[in-house]
């Protein structure tokens, strides 16, 4: 997850931000990368090892396929709210790179393989169907209970603290840790082990530098 930013780094973030609020962001993601590039790394190797992506899409891919579908939004001014956004736009890579994963499969004729070939494509089938299974998962909790799903996003896939998360949702501290107590109980209903296995690590207390202990 994110590590916690020195104030003077954390606080030039927010304001390229704020800038780009009062009419200068053209080029706000380019002005930003420089800034929080490591940061971003660390939040796409979370979602790649939570999600199972498989080696085929690794970190610098999902950062700079991130990267891409950030240009040109339009983005709060908060660092918060940045890295919500994209923790959002990494999973839908992931998402996307295993729907194709998937098509490619449907596609493929039945032929005979060497037996490392084909416990790689099956590895590479069975870590695409997880990432669709927590996609799937989410998207239906969503439903049930928008909020709790807002909770998911910003501390199980974008790695922001309690505190984070309920800036960016808009409640109180007490609220996210209840919301997140509800959302593990669901996924881990709807998941079973694949949940336990995947928000193992994920604590609903801060540790005293603000970030989740164990995250």
């Amino acid at each position: 997850m994110p590590p916690t930013s020195p104030p003077v780094r954390a606080g030039l973030v927010t304001q390229l931000l704020q800038d780009a609020g009062d009419g200068g962001g053209a080029d706000l993601v380019d002005r930003l990368l420089p800034h929080v590039y490591d940061e971003l790394r660390i939040v796409a190797r979370v979602q790649r090892r939570r999600q199972g992506a498989p080696a085929t899409l690794d970190t610098t891919a999902v950062v700079h396929e991130a990267y891409l579908r950030l240009v040109g939004r339009e983005l709060v001014p908060n660092r918060q709210y940045f890295f919500a956004a994209a923790a959002r736009a990494m999973r839908c890579v992931i998402v996307d790179h295993a729907r194709r994963r998937g098509a490619a499969k449907r596609g493929r004729p039945v032929t005979l393989v060497s037996g490392d070939a084909a416990e790689s494509a099956a590895d590479l089938d069975r870590q695409a169907s997880q990432v669709l299974d927590v996609h799937d998962a989410l998207e239906r909790l969503t439903a049930f209970d928008g909020r709790a799903a807002q909770v998911v996003e910003c501390r199980f896939f974008g790695g922001l603290s309690v505190d984070e998360t309920a800036e960016v949702v808009g409640v109180g501290s007490a609220t996210v840790k209840r919301d997140w107590r509800r959302a593990r109980a669901w996924l881990q209903a709807h998941l079973g082990d694949a949940a336990d296995a995947a928000l193992d690590g994920v604590d609903v207390a801060p540790t005293s530098n603000g970030h989740p202990a164990g995250s």
